[in-house]
């Protein structure tokens, strides 16, 4: 399966979505996804962390999203990745299957709340709003890789903390945090291993493996959370 090796341009940044809104005693929420489903993307959590999957087109498309999250303070940035069609390799682990969820801190969101809430937009007379988000290139630093004197900031003021509720996985954080994860799904889509290995792709095999881990292992080990590890895959789904 051929991928594109074409260097990230303005119109990698911009992407379709739906805007979507959500009363909840007497609160309205506001809920952004893509427009279209995700095919090659897709989240688990194993028995030791969580493990995504993704293409270089789906991959880009997570990484955008990541970036919105971190300049939409009032919005909840959802992925619906339950039914995606399972990665390649995936079954040895005991994985379960998670949407994910990015809640910009500000948004003061409660994970347990979640499940009323999507039931709400997921209604079949939920109304949706499509739109094109556009976010300056500026936002993707050119520099892939985290900063351990950043991540292991004392006041975790550039974590992404973790929650699970309702079989999906939030991960709220400030603008920086977002910026600094969506790095690393970028690197790894752009860095995805060459036409050669994607053609005779082997999942786990060290010589086509191409990945990113968000956390610093001592962050981790503070607040008793999982690993999040991103994974390049070849399209498996069309």
């Amino acid at each position: 399966m051929a991928a594109s090796r074409a260097a990230l341009t303005r119109d990698d940044l911009r992407l379709k979505v739906a805007v979507q809104r959500g009363r909840l005693s007497g609160t309205d929420f506001r809920v952004i996804r893509p427009a279209r489903p995700l095919k090659n993307g897709a989240l688990y959590k194993t028995r030791h962390w969580y493990e995504m999957y993704a293409d270089r087109v789906d991959g880009r498309r997570i990484g955008t999203l990541m970036l919105l999250a971190a300049r939409s303070p009032r919005s909840l940035i959802y992925l619906p990745m339950r039914n995606t069609p399972t990665a390649p390799g995936v079954g040895w682990d005991d994985e379960k299957r998670l949407d994910l969820v990015l809640a910009h801190r500000a948004v003061q969101f409660r994970p347990s709340r979640w499940k009323r809430l999507r039931e709400r937009i997921n209604a079949g007379n939920a109304s949706r709003e499509l739109r094109t988000a556009s976010i300056p290139p500026r936002d993707l630093s050119a520099d892939h890789g985290l900063k351990t004197s950043v991540r292991s900031d004392p006041k975790h003021s550039n974590l992404l903390h973790q929650a699970v509720y309702a079989e999906t996985l939030f991960l709220t954080g400030g603008t920086t945090a977002f910026r600094e994860a969506a790095q690393e799904i970028f690197a790894v889509t752009k860095d995805g291993p060459p036409h050669a290995a994607t053609r005779h792709y082997i999942p786990g095999a060290c010589n086509y493996h191409v990945c990113r881990s968000l956390y610093d292992w001592a962050d981790l080990d503070k607040h008793d959370w999982h690993q999040f590890h991103v994974e390049f895959c070849p399209q498996w789904a069309r």
